[in-house]
């Protein structure tokens, strides 16, 4: 391809915020951004905003690289066809390149009461309208957080530690992707806090009332604020627009991220779902996504074959409030192992992460090229799913789980 190549990157997390840093190893493409915000969301610290500890959002100036178009609006409709995208604000983007990287937040949910009297958590917006609900809510109020995974129990561990009584509905297993071994280590932690951790069979919430919360076994738990973090969906941009997808609304892949429909079509994040077996919701896969997209659009404008995807995991960490922390370690291919951290040294290895995440996106931002995580061999288990049919990721713990987003 010769002449100025134009590619839009649709969505400016973790993954989409790599993807254009990157895109800029090349002087000849121009990289337009789109965005809701004009600053990037650190969604790993949304517990921490709603307890008051960090605002979770970073200047795009710092994490962007110089020359990266950035339009704040959001994306009514893509034109695979015309090569475009509609802006809800008014008027189009066209483009040579897309890359799909919206995200994903919170499902719609089925639960009677829950969208009306529970709080989601996914989002920047859901945690600043969380956050002064429950700094008028007296410290005698029974905060009642829904979800077991890293984004519930983190929410139940912040409140808690600034002394708020906090119940923590599992709807099953407490922290299923953990070793058994790293749960024990995790219930101990959420006992020191005083957390009511309500597990097992049974605790499925059926229904949620102003002041309470209805399990599946009959109980019914007093609750005057309801977070909840069960669920995962993702915007219906992909499907509103004709693109495949998969069950969820993801936009399903080939191993390069290439769209099913389009080759000039790419997806990164939560968002994709390559070869319909996607990655679990996190940002040690977002980032690596990211990456790996850009390389697949700066592979074809140079003629060459795009390598295949290649993630490798290392594990997942919780904050159990500002002073403890777990680091689960896991296999490559993200199933949990006995070994971890935790306490003191896992709180200061969860925030040595989280830090260094935003290091990542500025070091990537002001050398484009130089991040090469998305390169280390994540094993041959993923090709031995493939090859198996298998349509289902190989991490313990499906990704379902509003804010499941974890820096590992």
């Amino acid at each position: 391809m010769t002449g100025n190549t134009e590619v839009v990157v649709i969505g400016g997390g973790y993954s989409g915020v790599m993807a254009a840093n990157r895109l800029r190893q090349r002087g000849d493409v121009t990289v337009t951004l789109i965005n809701p915000r004009p600053t990037f969301v650190e969604r790993i610290r949304l517990h921490q905003l709603v307890g008051g500890s960090h605002e979770a959002v970073v200047e795009y100036r710092d994490v962007l690289a110089e020359g990266v178009r950035l339009v704040v609006d959001t994306v009514a409709r893509i034109d695979a066809a015309g090569r475009s995208v509609t802006l809800t604000g008014g008027g189009s983007v066209g483009y040579d390149y897309l890359i799909y990287a919206v995200g994903s937040g919170s499902a719609d949910p089925s639960v009677p009461g829950a969208a009306e009297f529970a709080y989601p958590l996914a989002s920047l917006e859901e945690a600043q309208r969380l956050r002064p609900v429950l700094e008028k809510a007296p410290a005698s109020a029974v905060v009642t957080v829904v979800g077991a995974g890293p984004s519930g129990i983190e929410t139940a561990a912040e409140l808690a530690e600034e002394g708020r009584s906090v119940t923590l509905v599992c709807g099953g297993v407490l922290g299923p992707y953990l070793h058994p071994r790293g749960r024990r280590s995790v219930t101990e932690r959420l006992a020191e806090l005083g957390v009511t951790v309500v597990d097992g069979p049974g605790t499925s919430v059926t229904a949620v009332t102003r002041d309470a919360v209805g399990l599946g076994d009959g109980r019914e738990l007093p609750s005057d604020v309801t977070i909840w973090t069960a669920g995962f969906g993702v915007p219906d941009l992909a499907a509103r627009s004709g693109l495949s997808t998969d069950s969820v609304g993801r936009l399903l892949t080939d191993e390069t991220l290439t769209s099913v429909d389009d080759v000039r079509i790419v997806a990164a994040g939560d968002s994709a779902a390559p070869s319909d077996l996607p990655l679990r919701m996190s940002c040690q896969a977002a980032m690596p996504l990211g990456a790996r997209a850009a390389d697949t659009v700066l592979s074809r404008i140079a003629g060459e074959q795009p390598s295949h995807l290649n993630q490798a995991f290392a594990g997942q960490c919780i904050s159990l409030g500002r002073r403890a922390g777990i680091f689960q370690f896991a296999h490559r291919y993200d199933v949990a192992v006995w070994f971890h951290i935790d306490g003191r040294p896992g709180a200061k290895l969860k925030e040595f992460v989280c830090k260094g995440v935003v290091k990542h996106l500025a070091d990537e931002a002001h050398k484009p090229g130089s991040y090469g995580l998305h390169r280390v061999s994540g094993g041959s288990k993923r090709r031995e799913l493939l090859a198996a049919g298998q349509g289902e990721a190989p991490a313990t713990e499906p990704a379902r789980v509003a804010g499941e987003r974890t820096a590992r």
